[in-house]
């Protein structure tokens, strides 16, 4: 009996604990329920609420732009389609759905970016509008004073660098908001100088003590130079086909010079130039501090194709349709030298023998351009050297065979073959020296010959346009330091040619003069995307007077005068229509004493001054401020005959307007509006006969009047890339 009391006592008990751990687990399980269901019903809330951002924006951020807060933050704008008001409407364009953690820790991040900028005591609030399934959201920012450094030690270099020139030359200066991206970067500047005296590997130790409350900050640098060395060995590795012995005629790495680190990177810029390599990495090859004086370098490399082919196709206002194609091959019998073949065809569709009538419709822009009547070609076949004499000089050696002709102006036809040696090629001003020789005529409006040289009838004009050699020398310098070559924000160009032709250098005794052209270019960023940037051009030709059929005359070829107006120029006025020009009529009705000329077309004649100046503000859109943007210009320019007493053209011509840019991987894609508030030139009328082809002068002058109306005077001009 006791032991079945205790048996039933002890089965009693159990099931008594059995049901309260049934109990704990069910509330367990139950509690975790509830956990789960307040948990999912904000989640299935938000997801059933989803609200999309369309607006977001800083109020009271100076020392920070806006550009900079958006890309701290995770939360972002929706596109300008499904923003703006005008245009939502539409349903196109990415919705951004607000997301509301993120949206907290934003505010996180902006506070974190403004103490790393030295703003310790900035308060970061926002406001939220929800209207709907839309919701309106804003930073707003106070900034508070910034702790300033008070203080910049730099250790560790006395016997190296001048260390207070060099504390006047880092991105943190004395004074300046305590940010520490630009303590960074003061870092590293010294440790690149280092690299490029000679210690490759130099070490840069920062310390920093901030006072919140006195908002002061005091920073150490210290540097850590290790031993300066020399260039040992030149590792290369990678080439298959290509021998090292050029490439080692290329690089700019030396043994035993002094190391510098901006020579590996100009090394790996010029083997990559070459086109030869689809890749070139040239570091050092050791990680660690080798024993002893030296270090060697590694040029790695992987072979590119050794043959390319180019053809592309396309319209320009000038050419109407052309076509283009090319055949390269690379180290050519070695020695990374190249062999190029070019050719291209362009005005089809209006010039012979393409014609089809394109100047009626598509290429209706070349309808008056007598100078279209033909195709132009261009067949080119260039030898290059890229190391000659040293790995800074290049060589080219060219011949070619073309026909080219500028608007209105005049058309060439010749062969012949263009040496030149490129000093200094790839660095900071290349000088090319060039010699170019070619035989072949160049024909121009007969008017022009007969205004600027008093050639009138056929038999003359057919003398100037024989067939005859022009051989020139040519010296060009350009100091190019602007951020990007397709659409620059900083720094400046500047380009100076100068050319002599005379029988000296093989030239016909017609093709002697002297030429020189000076172009300037500056850009000055405003912001992240505005820029001011202006441009002056100036150039002069000086003749040598001659005997041309028993009259003295300074003559100058047509390929060879000034032109100015276009797309790229004096954007007020079509392309070369800017300075002298003549008027011919080749229709004419007499009734009694009076003579009435009809069918008068303008030629432009060229000069031998020219001088244009642009000024252009470039500024974001509001409207898609990433990919367009606004262009407010104003040109400047004139084309003089020098030595003309009888020219009608004085005075500059300023024209205003403004266009649109839209940016492409290719580069801008400019269309521009000018205000023109000039007439036509006036110009000497002839009158061409056309039973014989004479052309004489009538006496008369052209004075065209101010076309009426605004939109008249406004010339729009379309082109690719930037006007300078």
């Amino acid at each position: 009996m006791g032991s079945g009391v205790e048996k039933v006592d002890s089965a009693g008990g159990g099931s008594q604990h059995r049901d309260a751990a049934r109990l704990r687990q069910l509330r367990a399980l139950c509690l975790t329920l509830l956990v789960a269901v307040f948990a999912a019903a904000p989640l299935a809330a938000q997801q059933e609420q989803q609200r999309v951002v369309r607006g977001l924006s800083f109020e009271g951020n100076h020392a920070l732009d806006d550009y900079t807060l958006r890309a701290a933050i995770a939360t972002t704008n929706s596109s300008v389609f499904a923003t703006s008001p005008f245009l939502r409407w539409l349903g196109l364009g990415e919705k951004r759905y607000f997301n509301e953690l993120e949206f907290r820790r934003d505010v996180l991040r902006v506070l974190l970016l403004y103490r790393q900028s030295g703003y310790m005591n900035a308060v970061v609030d926002t406001l939220v509008r929800r209207e709907g399934r839309d919701v309106y959201l804003k930073f707003r920012i106070y900034e508070g004073d910034p702790v300033r450094l008070a203080a910049l030690d730099i250790l560790g270099l006395d016997s190296i660098l001048d260390v207070r020139r060099l504390k006047r030359e880092l991105p943190l200066l004395v004074g300046d908001p305590f940010n520490r991206a630009l303590l960074q970067a003061s870092a590293d500047t010294i440790v690149s100088r280092l690299k490029n005296l000679g210690y490759p590997y130099a070490d840069i130790l920062r310390n920093y003590d901030v006072d919140v409350a006195a908002l002061r900050a005091v920073a150490t640098l210290e540097a850590l130079p290790g031993r300066r060395m020399r260039v040992g060995q030149v590792l290369i590795t990678g080439v298959e086909k290509v021998d090292t012995g050029t490439i080692r005629r290329m690089i700019s790495v030396k043994e035993s010079d002094w190391f510098r680190q901006d020579q590996l990177y100009l090394t790996q810029r010029d083997l990559y130039g070459l086109g030869m390599f689809r890749s070139v990495n040239v570091v050092l090859a050791d990680t660690t501090p080798p024993p002893g004086d030296s270090v060697r370098v590694a040029v790695r490399v992987a072979e590119a194709p050794r043959h390319r082919i180019r053809v592309g196709a396309g319209y320009a206002s000038l050419d109407c349709f052309r076509v283009q194609g090319g055949w390269t091959a690379y180290d050519f019998f070695g020695g990374a030298r190249s062999l190029d073949l070019t050719g291209q065809l362009s005005k089809i569709g209006v010039g012979y023998p393409t014609d089809a009538n394109f100047k009626r419709n598509v290429c209706g822009f070349l309808r008056d351009d007598d100078q279209s009547d033909t195709a132009n070609y261009n067949a080119t076949v260039t030898l290059r050297q890229p190391a000659f004499l040293s790995p800074r000089h290049t060589a080219s050696f060219a011949v070619f065979a073309e026909r080219r002709s500028e608007f209105k102006a005049y058309t060439r036809q010749a062969v012949g073959a263009n040496v030149a040696v490129t000093f200094n090629a790839r660095r900071d001003v290349p000088v090319t020296v060039g010699y170019g020789y070619s035989v072949g005529r160049t024909a121009a409006d007969p008017a022009v010959y007969c205004q600027r040289f008093l050639l009138c009838n056929q038999s003359d004009q057919a003398f100037l346009a024989n067939r005859r050699p022009f051989g020139a020398i040519t010296i060009s310098g350009v100091r190019a330091r602007v951020n990007s070559v397709l659409d620059p924000s900083a720094g400046s160009v500047t380009q100076l040619t100068l050319v002599h032709a005379s029988r000296y250098v093989l030239s016909d005794t017609l093709y002697e003069f002297n030429r020189g052209e000076l172009e300037i270019s500056k850009y000055y960023p405003l912001s992240r995307r505005s820029v001011l940037a202006w441009r002056i051009r100036g150039g002069t030709i000086l003749p040598q007077r001659l005997s041309l059929l028993g009259q003295s005359v300074k003559f100058v070829p047509p390929d060879q005068r000034f032109y100015a107006g276009g797309p790229n120029s004096v954007r007020g006025f079509a392309r070369n229509e800017l300075g002298p020009r003549v008027y011919v009529s080749d229709s004419l009705e007499v009734n009694g004493t009076d003579t009435t000329y009809s069918r008068i077309q303008a030629s432009p004649t060229g000069g031998n001054t020219v001088f244009t100046a642009n000024l252009e503000l470039r500024v974001p859109s509001p409207i898609f401020p990433e990919r367009v943007r606004l262009g407010l210009f104003v040109d400047v320019g004139q084309v003089w005959e020098r030595g003309d007493t009888g020219t009608t053209v004085s005075g500059l011509r300023v024209t205003p307007g403004l266009g649109l840019r839209f940016i492409t991987p290719l580069g801008p894609v400019r269309l521009d509006a000018a205000y023109n508030g000039y007439p036509q030139e006036p110009g000497t009328l002839y009158f061409l006969n056309k039973a014989d082809n004479s052309i004489t002068a009538t006496g008369k002058t052209v004075r065209p009047g101010l076309p009426s109306g605004l939109w008249r005077r406004v010339v729009v001009q379309f082109a690719v890339g930037q006007a300078f």
